[in-house]
């Protein structure tokens, strides 16, 4: 989310002195005006996730959150800054284990982006959903705003599984009145069928190209300058 010289001649001696006075003070009132109140200002978001935080498989400046980041500062958001803190291969387990440590002292707000990997592996969801609400219940007790994204399940696993892995994205959300996001490729719209999608995936299958964070960041870009207020 930067040799004193005086002559012995009093005039000239009087006028560097009060040359070097005015810059001194021009620089101190500089310093005093601009960089506190960028400080004061500058409202950090930390995008707390997977790969699909992460940027996996893309240019740097093509991953979820610089594209974010650039969508913010087009539309409203020049005071808000986005930390990347997504970790490739991460469930809620790892999540919970390292948000503590993740958050620092210019944190104002989080989105928690986590899920899809607790449902590849076929984690059971009781367990995924303690580790989502200790997660919110830790950024909570601080105080911090949250924007949950959810991820809902496939019916690979069983309509039981899905049932209890997508009811728990909207459980934590509403017991800690936190924003939420229901589904985190919800930019790619109409366009849900294999063949649709394929334009704005990776040949992975997995994870957005940087046409389909597009996508993604202007649908979702409105709730995150929500979460900024």
């Amino acid at each position: 989310m930067f040799n004193t010289f005086v002559s012995n001649t009093y005039p000239m001696a009087y006028g560097f002195l009060s040359f070097t006075h005015k810059l001194l003070l021009a620089m101190i009132l500089g310093i005093l005006t601009t960089h506190p109140a960028q400080a004061e200002d500058t409202f950090t978001i930390v995008a707390f996730g997977d790969s699909l935080t992460r940027g996996y498989g893309l240019p740097e400046d093509q991953g979820f959150v610089p594209q974010l980041q650039a969508w913010l500062h087009a539309n409203g958001g020049e005071h808000i800054e986005v930390l990347n803190a997504g970790l490739s291969g991460d469930t809620t387990a790892g999540g919970l284990a390292r948000i503590d440590w993740t958050l620092t002292d210019d944190v104002d707000a989080v989105i928690v982006a986590l899920g899809g990997n607790d449902m590849l592996r076929g984690i059971f969801p009781t367990s995924s959903h303690q580790n989502l609400d200790g997660i919110v219940a830790l950024l909570s007790a601080r105080n911090l705003p949250v924007m949950l994204v959810g991820l809902p399940a496939p019916t690979n696993f069983g309509p039981e599984f899905k049932e209890e892995f997508d009811a728990m994205y909207p459980a934590v959300a509403t017991k800690y009145d936190t924003l939420l996001y229901p589904y985190f490729f919800e930019g790619f719209g109409a366009a849900q069928d294999t063949s649709a999608l394929t334009k704005y995936m990776q040949n992975d299958a997995t994870h957005p190209n940087a046409e389909g964070v597009l996508l993604i960041v202007a649908h979702m870009g409105p709730m995150v300058l929500e979460l900024a207020r």
